[in-house]
């Protein structure tokens, strides 16, 4: 009796992990067949102006990722924020910028996001000269782990989405790392379809992380924000902000990384 119990038992969990799938996206069609609601498209026209400048095809696809993103990822307001449907919507759409042409789920690790008001304090260890661990204490716009969860302020997305030319965007940022961590800790190198394309990638970004720390270590000005030298995790995310903000410059000054990242994000912001 407890083996064909036992039996039964399995058959039920192999079904459910076959049709889980079918399951979800079944859900996530009729979420994106919903109108989009007119306050919703208010707020992208006053808060998330490159939304504007989009085809029509790619704001329409950001808006039904929209309806499955905020559908699925929940915002959870910290350090006494009330989170508002103008914060939900302005993080969903530039977090689903990212997604655009893409297939791979709706950020799948995640699992929620905490929104201070303003910069956060975080405390981290650090090492110092003679080798003595410490704690110290760092105040971030944006923060992303591994363990499902993404942290922002409220006052720098809002500032980031307001100027969507200056190369800044820390949820670009954050969700460029959330990608970088589907398949484990991030380390600049996102999940690539083949060994080809993998090997194309590692060839250009690690060219042009060598690039932009040499270019520091002389003291010359450039594109690439300096914090992109930190390792190569950061310097993905670094990137992505300028391909999504700044496209002319990037595509200008460093043709072949604005390329890789066309290819890896599948579209291309130099017609928008």
């Amino acid at each position: 009796m407890a083996f064909i119990v036992f039996a039964c038992a399995s058959v039920l969990i192999v079904a459910w992990l076959i049709g889980e799938p079918w399951w979800v996206e079944r859900r996530r069609a009729r979420l994106r067949a919903r109108p989009f609601p007119a306050e919703w498209r208010e707020i992208l026209r006053r808060r998330v102006p490159y939304v504007r400048g989009l085809p029509a095809d790619l704001q329409l696809q950001l808006k039904q990722h929209i309806l499955v993103f905020l559908a699925e990822k929940p915002i959870i307001g910290c350090g006494g924020l009330v989170v508002t449907d103008e914060m939900r919507v302005t993080i969903a759409a530039q977090a689903c910028l990212l997604l655009l042409n893409r297939s791979g789920g709706y950020y799948p690790k995640l699992r929620r996001i905490l929104l201070y008001p303003a910069a956060f304090v975080v405390d981290r260890p650090h090492t110092d000269g003679s080798g003595v661990l410490h704690e110290a204490r760092r105040a971030l716009s944006g923060e992303s782990w591994s363990q499902g969860q993404v942290l922002l302020s409220w006052e720098d997305t809002r500032d980031g989405a307001d100027v969507p030319d200056d190369g800044r965007n820390v949820v670009i940022h954050e969700f460029a790392h959330q990608l970088d961590q589907q398949e484990g800790a991030a380390n600049g190198a996102p999940g690539l379809p083949s060994r080809q394309r993998r090997a194309a990638w590692a060839r250009v970004m690690s060219a042009e992380y060598a690039r932009l720390r040499d270019r520091m270590a002389r003291g010359l000005p450039g594109l690439i924000d300096p914090y992109g030298a930190t390792d190569p995790a950061e310097f993905f995310a670094v990137v992505s902000e300028l391909f999504f903000e700044q496209p002319q410059r990037l595509a200008a000054e460093h043709p072949s990384l604005y390329n890789e990242l066309g290819r890896f994000y599948r579209v291309n912001p130099l017609s928008w």
